[in-house]
């Protein structure tokens, strides 16, 4: 456990972290704190690069375990490791205990190297200067989101759902205040940074990309067994560009699941109005209809009985 500490003693987006996870026995203690507040000067963050490994789907730490590394604080490789540093000073350990998810979908990989429930400690060593996302200016912001949203879609072809919905949800953590700052001036904007001007994608790119992401996580939400989530990610995305296909798919998908048959049919039909006759959705009608059919048929049955 550690208190919550300023931005400014805390590794932010970017920063370079030494970090070590140890795995704990049943026996062992907890994580004794060894504050120091260290962050690294130029000269030796200079030496710092970070430690080259691929994101695991057979373990649920993501890093390998016992040996000092280098992380690079936003980029998502290892989330749980990165959801301590965010809240760490230098010197300091926290444990955390990770449990199994008990209504997981069978269809989506678990991770199979690790005994669940398990105890562990994440260790931070020293850490370079990061920025706060507040702190960073618009293309800073930018580059991050585009990043994020091409590491979700390698994640996502790769298998790695989990991984994709963690990017796409970080990019949208940053993608959400810069377009409101956008949409104030109702033109595009230039930002002079180094001697160079550049120029940010107007509002209603940035929206185009917005619902992109929000369909994307929707997919996501949907292979993971969270068809809340998925219907709200798509109505979110249908609500930013009405003429996405594929989130008024989703949405009907996802409505489908909850048996909110009435939305499920009026997103289908939405659908089929912008792609007529798509095999997918004539498809999903027909089973909609079958179903109210078949509920309408339970619902007289029932009422037939108590009136009888």
């Amino acid at each position: 456990v550690f208190s919550a500490c300023l931005s400014s003693n805390c590794p932010g987006l970017g920063s370079l972290c030494r970090v070590r996870v140890k795995i704990l026995t049943d026996d062992e203690k907890g994580p004794e704190s060894d504050r120091t507040d260290e962050k690294l000067e130029d000269a030796d963050a200079a030496k710092l690069s970070v430690t080259p490994f691929l994101r695991s789907q057979d373990s649920v730490l993501q890093v390998p375990v016992g040996d000092w590394l280098t992380l690079k604080l936003g980029e998502g490789l290892c989330d749980i490791t990165e959801a301590c540093l965010e809240g760490m000073r230098a010197g300091q350990k926290c444990e955390i205990l990770l449990t199994p998810v008990g209504n997981g979908p069978e269809t989506v990989h678990q991770p199979a190297d690790e005994n669940l429930p398990l105890r562990a400690t994440v260790e931070l060593q020293s850490f370079t200067p990061g920025k706060e996302s507040w702190e960073m200016s618009a293309s800073e912001k930018l580059e991050w989101v585009k990043t994020h949203k091409e590491r979700g879609g390698v994640r996502f072809r790769s298998g790695d759902v989990w991984g994709a919905s963690d990017s796409y949800s970080r990019a949208l953590k940053l993608l959400i205040p810069l377009c409101g700052c956008l949409e104030t001036k109702r033109d595009e904007l230039q930002i002079r940074e180094e001697g160079e001007t550049q120029q940010l994608p107007s509002p209603d790119r940035l929206k185009v990309i917005k619902a992109e992401l929000h369909s994307n996580l929707s997919l996501c939400q949907l292979k993971l067994n969270q068809p809340e989530r998925a219907r709200a990610s798509a109505a979110k995305a249908t609500q930013l560009e009405p003429g996405t296909c594929k989130a008024w798919y989703r949405l009907g998908q996802a409505c489908q699941i909850l048996n909110e048959l009435e939305e499920a049919k009026q997103a289908f039909k939405k659908l089929l109005q912008l792609q007529p006759d798509l095999p997918a959705a004539v498809k999903a009608l027909k089973e909609i209809t079958s179903k109210e059919r078949e509920r309408n048929a339970q619902l007289g049955h029932r009422l037939s009985k108590m009136f009888s």
